[in-house]
């Protein structure tokens, strides 16, 4: 974050400690930011699997769902949770298999995963409460068949940057590997090194702390995401939603290739009214490179829910739908 990004509560800093500290003394520092942030939170626990899911929990108000990306946790959402917190009661978990919640049962897919969340928002959310959700990444797939599920309980489903739409992927650089044998630091640069080539636009980004967040989620995760995103599942799942359906992406996303626009058509194609927004200039982990801005955009975009609550009730003729799918009924 640059000083333009700083707010006036002191857990919006997040230029923890200066460039000329050790490495040790950065990790504590980085470290003890995250445990601040976590430690603002109510936590509740909903059954997953043969343990729990774990759900933190911030703010007051309409009910907003946070949802992370693979191999990730509540930390991906890290800098936007104060500023909407303002606005939304935050509902952030650990999906299934991933951060501190265990793993789902069998079989380990993302149908599983969906349905596990979905059940535990009956209960962080209660049974029968609307609410809206955003989803990055693989957050952005389980979000919609979570949607799909929930029918006309979400009033607003926010995709950020997710996969699972049937198109084509983008050549992506090649990443670094770790030697097992690699001590701290090292192990420390790779995850740099990758964060710069995959994750985001702007090498200045990242920071100790989204190299934190990344070696803590990766070292923690168990769900293997394997070929989800490159699927068509949530494409398959775009008709049955009924909640209003937008979308962000980060204009130089490695995922896309500079192919943003086909993202906008396949949404479009089910939402008579996308509001779509791009991020110039950030790349895949637009949430935390531009933290800011995306707040903003879904503050925006929730209120643009609001006016239609009072329509939950009422079906109107969907729009067409992608190829081969019905069109979706729509709130």
């Amino acid at each position: 974050m640059n000083g333009s990004d700083a707010g006036a509560h002191p857990l919006h800093a997040t230029r923890l400690v200066s460039a000329s500290a050790t490495r040790g003394g950065r990790e504590e520092s980085t470290r003890a930011f995250v445990s601040t942030v976590d430690s603002t939170a109510a936590r509740q626990t909903t059954p997953c699997g043969s343990g729990s899911m774990t759900w933190r929990l911030w703010g007051a108000g309409r009910s907003l769902v946070l949802l992370h990306g693979a191999s990730g946790s509540w930390t991906h959402w890290i800098r936007n949770i104060l500023p909407l917190s303002a606005h939304f009661r935050l509902l952030v978990p650990d999906m299934p298999g991933f951060g501190d919640s265990d793993m789902p049962p069998e079989p380990h897919t993302a149908e599983t995963i969906a349905g596990v969340t979905a059940s535990g928002l009956d209960v962080v959310a209660q049974r029968g409460d609307h609410l809206d959700l955003a989803g990055f990444s693989f957050g952005g797939i389980i979000g919609g068949l979570v949607a799909a599920i929930l029918g006309r309980r979400v009033r607003t489903l926010a995709l950020v940057g997710p996969g699972g739409l049937g198109l084509r992927a983008a050549p992506t650089p090649a990443l670094l590997r770790s030697d097992p044998a690699a001590g701290p630091g090292d192990l420390e640069r790779v995850h740099e090194e990758n964060l710069r080539r995959l994750m985001m636009a702007n090498p200045a980004r990242v920071d100790d702390l989204a190299t934190f967040i990344q070696m803590e989620n990766v070292r923690r995760a168990r769900f293997k995401s394997g070929n989800i995103p490159e699927s068509d599942i949530l494409l398959r799942a775009l008709p049955r939603i009924r909640a209003r359906i937008t979308g962000i992406w980060g204009a130089r996303d490695a995922f896309v290739g500079g192919d943003v626009e086909e993202r906008r058509r396949v949404l479009a194609s089910v939402e008579p009214d996308l509001d779509f927004r791009v991020i110039d200039g950030a790349g895949h982990w637009v949430i935390y490179e531009e933290a800011r801005r995306v707040s903003a955009a879904l503050v925006e975009m929730l209120s643009g829910t609001a006016a239609r609550d009072s329509h939950l009730d009422i079906d109107r003729p969907g729009q067409d739908a992608p190829p081969g799918h019905a069109a979706r009924p729509h709130p």
